[in-house]
């Protein structure tokens, strides 16, 4: 009986033909040089957070469980073996005094899926994942394994390293990434409720002033809960382990799970509950460390759409948006999460070469809402929108050649390291032609 793969959001269900969990570099190649061999795609999935189809396959499956764990550190930089979860690394660095100078809001991805699939945070002066990369460990579709990094002198292995640190996985199967460090750090984090139009009126200063910005508006309402983090000089406080467990399990979690079965079942008492949520929130500032500052505990599922769009075009965003919900008479009970980024360099990071804001859209997992979608999606693409690589969407390599640069240099590289589509699938298919 074939071993199935399901995503964490349950929308993305795969049965391969083979599931293979290399311990190391060289049995990844070997891996792929035999089921290249056999005439199988290969594919390697990380933890299931993707809620496109990128990861799946119908050939051999690689499960990087095996594939884990700090190799070398250095100065400024570690080795890391691919299949790390990244709450597992947050604290191997930690525990030698270093850090990631920014994360995204989920740990629980690898290191290697987060990367590959453009997982960002939000961040004034530093960006995603992808932007803290200075080298990568590569096993490419004919079994042979390659190093790249951004000190490369020959530009076509600095192009390899631009184009693989955002891949798809479509380059290669990426066995072990090095990544710059910085000494731990603490976070001042400020949470405080604001009106949406407050926010807007003051969207440049509150960006300018501040070095990690997240908010989040709830449909159907003028609340936001805006979470301000910038560097602090300690002491750790602010918020004992009985407020952090009410805000971030009780409220969060259980809490808003509660609201969204609720209005599962009751769409029309939907604006109503966020009203009621948009209420109940309040203040509260403390200092942690940052890994600890930068991670929420994320328990209730849910499916989600995400489209980054120049920074200038935000405020123009959110006022169609809210005006969309209206119009539409949708019934949204997930609020909208906003992020910034400066830009990056990787060819098919969606922060490529402009100053960024991201919008996402998410859904409770039980009610899907494709028409909510749709219509979002309709407006980001108006603002050259650039989809999440793992997160719901429609656009196809016609649409996302015409927003990225460099996607036509991006896809002759696949056609020469790949061209009989071993790391090929029907997502990379479509977004890559």
């Amino acid at each position: 009986m074939r071993e199935v793969f399901r995503n964490w959001a349950g929308n993305q269900v795969a049965s391969p033909a083979e599931v293979c969990t290399p311990a190391s570099t060289d049995e990844v190649a070997e891996a792929v040089a035999r089921a290249a061999a056999a005439g199988r795609r290969v594919r390697m999935a990380g933890s299931g957070h993707s809620f496109t189809g990128v990861a799946l396959t119908d050939g051999l499956l690689l499960r990087p469980d095996a594939l884990t764990g700090v190799r070398e550190v250095g100065d400024g930089w570690v080795r890391v073996a691919a299949g790390t979860p990244l709450h597992v690394l947050n604290e191997e660095l930690h525990r030698r005094g270093l850090a990631l100078a920014n994360l995204g809001d989920i740990t629980a991805q690898t290191i290697a899926g987060a990367l590959q699939t453009g997982t960002h945070g939000t961040g004034r002066d530093v960006g995603g994942l992808a932007d803290q990369v200075a080298g990568l460990e590569l096993v490419l579709a004919d079994g042979t394994v390659t190093r790249v990094g951004e000190d490369e002198a020959d530009p076509k292995r600095r192009d390899l390293f631009d184009a693989a640190r955002v891949g798809l996985g479509a380059l290669g199967v990426v066995t072990e990434v090095t990544l710059k460090v910085v000494p731990s750090f603490l976070l001042r984090a400020v949470r405080k409720p604001m009106r949406l139009d407050a926010v807007l009126g003051r969207l440049d200063e509150i960006l300018a002033l501040n070095e990690h910005v997240d908010f989040y508006w709830f449909p159907h309402t003028d609340a936001c809960l805006v979470k301000l983090n910038n560097r602090g000089d300690g002491p750790i406080g602010g918020r004992g382990p009985l407020r952090r467990w009410f805000d971030d399990e009780f409220l969060e979690n259980t809490v808003f799970g509660a609201l969204c079965e609720l209005g599962a079942r009751l769409p029309a008492a939907i604006p109503a509950i966020n009203r009621l949520a948009g209420a109940a929130l309040s203040s509260v500032e403390f200092t942690d460390v940052s890994y600890r500052v930068f991670a929420t505990v994320r328990r209730v599922r849910f499916l989600e759409m995400e489209y980054a769009i120049p920074v200038e075009h935000l405020g123009t965003a959110l006022r169609a948006v809210r005006d969309l919900i209206d119009r539409e008479r949708l019934r949204i009970s997930f609020p909208i999460e906003v992020r910034v980024s400066p830009p990056s360099d990787a060819w098919l990071s969606p922060a490529y070469g402009r100053p960024t804001a991201y919008l996402a859209f998410h859904v409770f997992h039980r009610t899907p809402q494709p028409r909510y979608f749709d219509a979002a999606e309709r407006l980001m693409v108006r603002l050259d929108g650039r989809p999440h690589w793992g997160k719901l969407h429609t656009r196809d390599a016609a649409y996302l050649g015409s927003v990225y640069p460099r996607f036509g240099d991006f896809v002759a590289l696949r056609n020469r390291l790949d061209p009989d589509r071993v790391f090929g699938n029907e997502y990379l298919d479509t977004v890559l032609g």
